[in-house]
C-alpha cells in the first residue's frame, strides 16, 4: 500500500508535467476576474524584480503598497517577474517563498489576486515550481503561468513570457543554466505563442488592451530596449491598439510613450534592489519620466480614460498621467 501511494504521487505529478509541457501549444489560458464596484472602474498595482526576502525596502515598498491598495481599493496586484532572487526557487519548498512573498505583503489590501510573470533570474531556478499549483495551495493569492489572458468588464490583461524570446539566454548563458522545460522546441514555442497572442487581442472586444511581460521594449535604463521582443511582439501590439505594456527588468521606473501616444511603455521594475545613476539613451523618441530608484506603479481604469502614478519607497507620487479611451490621447501631471 506505501508503494501503491508513492506511485499515484509520482503519476499525479508527471500528469502535472505533461500539462504544462504541451500548454506550449494551446492558446492563451483564460481567466476571469469580476469587477464588483459600481462605476465599472478597475484599479491595481504593478510590482517587479522584488524577491529578497524583505531587503533593499523591499518590505517598505510592500508597506507603501498596503497603504496606496487601501486608498484606491484595488483589484487585483500585477507581478513583471522577477520574483526570487538570484536564481528563482528550488523547489516548491524553497523557503524563499513565504519569506520574499506571504511575508512580505501583509497589509490587508494585498490579499487581492496577483497575477505574475517569469523574470529572467527565476528561469535561472526551478521555473517550474513558479507555475506548480501547490503554490496556490500555501498562499491562494499566487497566481503565475508562462502566458495567460485575464478578462474583465472594462479591460483585457495579456500576459506574456518573454524570456525565450531573448537570444542571450540561449547562446550565452554565462553562469547560469536557465529551466528550459516546457518551452523547447524553442521556435514552435515562439511561434505558437506571438500566433496565440495576436489572435487573442484580435479577438478582444475590451475597452482597455494592456499586455503584461517582464522584458522592457522601450527603456533608457540599464538594460535599454529588447531587440527581438521590439522586433517580434510589438508590431503585434501597434497592429492590435494596445494602450499599455507594462514590464520590468530594469530596476526603475520610467514612462515612454510610442511615436503616436497609442501605446504607453510603463517599466516597474523598483520592488527591491535599484541601479543608481545607471540610465542613457536620454533623448529617446517619447521620454516622458525616469525615476533610478524604488517604487511601484498604480492604475486606476475606467469606461473613458485611465490615470497611471508612479509612487517612490515613502508613497509620494512621483510622476502620474492620464490617458483617453481615444488613441494618441495623454497627459502628465
Amino acid at each position: 500500500m506505501q508503494y501503491m501511494g508513492v506511485y499515484v504521487v509520482v503519476m499525479r505529478w508527471l500528469l502535472w508535467l505533461w500539462v504544462v509541457c504541451m500548454s506550449v501549444s494551446a492558446q492563451l489560458h483564460r481567466f476571469e476576474h469580476p469587477v464588483v464596484k459600481t462605476d465599472d472602474s478597475l484599479s491595481f498595482l504593478a510590482v517587479g524584480d522584488w524577491g529578497r526576502r524583505g531587503a533593499y525596502n523591499q518590505s517598505l515598498i510592500a508597506h507603501q503598497m498596503g497603504i496606496i491598495g487601501e486608498k484606491l481599493n484595488i483589484d487585483f496586484v500585477v507581478s513583471t517577474g522577477d520574483n526570487f532572487y538570484k536564481t528563482g526557487l528550488t523547489s516548491v519548498n524553497d523557503p524563499k517563498y513565504p519569506e520574499s512573498f506571504t511575508q512580505i505583503y501583509t497589509a490587508q489590501s494585498l490579499q487581492k489576486q496577483w497575477y505574475i510573470v517569469l523574470g529572467n533570474h527565476d528561469y535561472r531556478g526551478n521555473a517550474l515550481a513558479q507555475l506548480s499549483p501547490v503554490l496556490r495551495k500555501m498562499d491562494s493569492r499566487w497566481l503565475c503561468l508562462r502566458s495567460f489572458l485575464v478578462n474583465t468588464k472594462i479591460a483585457d490583461f495579456f500576459f506574456i513570457d518573454t524570456n525565450p524570446f531573448v537570444d542571450k539566454y540561449w547562446s550565452n548563458p554565462k553562469h547560469y543554466k536557465h529551466d528550459w522545460r516546457g518551452v523547447v522546441p524553442r521556435q514552435r514555442y515562439l511561434s505558437t505563442l506571438l500566433k496565440d497572442l495576436d489572435f487573442a487581442l484580435r479577438n478582444s472586444t475590451a475597452n482597455w488592451k494592456i499586455v503584461v511581460a517582464h522584458h522592457t521594449i522601450r527603456s533608457v535604463g540599464h538594460h535599454g530596449d529588447t531587440q527581438e521582443i521590439v522586433d517580434q511582439i510589438l508590431p503585434i501590439l501597434e497592429a492590435n491598439n494596445v494602450r499599455a505594456y507594462i514590464n520590468g527588468h530594469d530596476h526603475c521606473l520610467e514612462h515612454i510613450s510610442s511615436p503616436k501616444g497609442q501605446i504607453q511603455f510603463l517599466t516597474t521594475g523598483g520592488g527591491s534592489k535599484a541601479w543608481k545613476g545607471d540610465l542613457s539613451r536620454l533623448n529617446q523618441g517619447g521620454y516622458e519620466f525616469y525615476y533610478d530608484g524604488q517604487g511601484f506603479l498604480s492604475a486606476q481604469i475606467r469606461p473613458t480614460d485611465a490615470e497611471f502614478a508612479f509612487y517612490d519607497v515613502s508613497g509620494r507620487v512621483l510622476h502620474r498621467f492620464n490617458i483617453s479611451n481615444s488613441k494618441g490621447l495623454h497627459s502628465s501631471i
